[in-house]
């Protein structure tokens, strides 16, 4: 996300003026929270709580849910906006750029190699047998809202629908995912690398397990200890990629080659030699703590 710094995006500014408003950015980017626990984090009243929440929404940094608690309806608060950069000079360009945008199921993948463990369910129940990679190839993966393998990879043809005289300026993908891990582990990192039409764009070592907790829209049936991952932002622009805002890479959206003619290939995965060979869950919409699926923005 690119910010102007101008008087038009004065209540995103000013949402970092606050040190209250800045610790309840870190405290949510460790977890989700209610209302309630942030007071009593921070040590401040509810009601004023609640004043900061709503400018940290209004700036598009913060969403809230409502939802049920153990004494009826609470609002619970996410941590919405993974990055932001800021332009102090505009925006280069003050041509109108186009914006294409798709959401991809995490079971629509066209291809893919994958060892055990392994598996994928839909909102309902299991899809084949756990740990036999051919059920992956049941037509009923298109249907999967969560899917994991310790090593092998899978790959999405991402629709373009750029036209023949557009030039691609970025590509943004955000999805959630851990590590794969069949019980509670306490530290199982996981080198994840992100590649687009062939080209590696990126690496992303997921730090350790999530096991011991529910995400939020993660269905009450599933019995697995892993419910909930890790939001990730991949961009790639003309000055590199980035993951989160970071740079990680030089590849530049250029050499990914985009064409108005060709599908995009995305694709996921985790080798045995890597140094952490954790392998890869991920989370649609349905699972974990983001009601969402891979979302895909291309601007031109």
């Amino acid at each position: 996300m690119d910010i102007e710094v101008n008087t038009r995006n004065m209540k995103f500014l000013e949402c970092f003026s606050s040190h209250t408003r800045v610790r309840i950015i870190e405290l949510l980017d460790d977890k989700p929270m209610n209302i309630k626990s942030l007071s009593e984090a921070l040590d401040i009243k509810s009601p004023i709580v609640t004043r900061h929440v709503h400018m940290l929404e209004e700036a598009g940094i913060v969403r809230s849910e409502t939802m049920p608690g153990k004494r009826g309806m609470q609002k619970m608060c996410f941590l919405h906006l993974s990055h932001a950069t800021l332009l102090f000079r505009g925006n280069p360009s003050k041509e109108k750029h186009n914006r294409y945008d798709v959401s991809v199921p995490v079971g629509a993948y066209s291809h893919y190699e994958v060892k055990p463990t392994c598996g994928l369910a839909s909102s309902t129940g299991m899809i084949g047998m756990c740990d036999d990679p051919r059920y992956f190839a049941d037509p009923e993966h298109v249907h999967a809202k969560v899917i994991w393998f310790s090593s092998g990879y899978v790959e999405y043809r991402i629709p373009n629908y750029m036209v023949n005289n557009e030039r691609p300026e970025s590509l943004e993908i955000a999805l959630e995912l851990c590590s794969e891990t069949p019980c509670t582990v306490s530290h199982l990192p996981s080198d994840i690398v992100f590649s687009i039409n062939g080209r590696e764009v990126g690496t992303w070592t997921y730090p350790g397990d999530f096991g011991g907790s529910r995400g939020l829209y993660t269905p009450e049936w599933w019995y697995k200890n892993v419910t909930y991952g890790l939001m990730k932002s991949i961009r790639i622009t003309r000055d590199g990629s980035f993951i989160d805002g970071i740079k990680v890479s030089g590849v530049t959206i250029d050499e990914i080659e985009l064409a108005y003619d060709k599908e995009i290939m995305f694709r996921i995965s985790c080798s045995t030699t890597a140094k952490n060979c954790g392998g890869v869950t991920l989370f649609g919409k349905g699972f974990g703590n983001y009601n969402q699926d891979i979302e895909v923005t291309l601007r031109c």
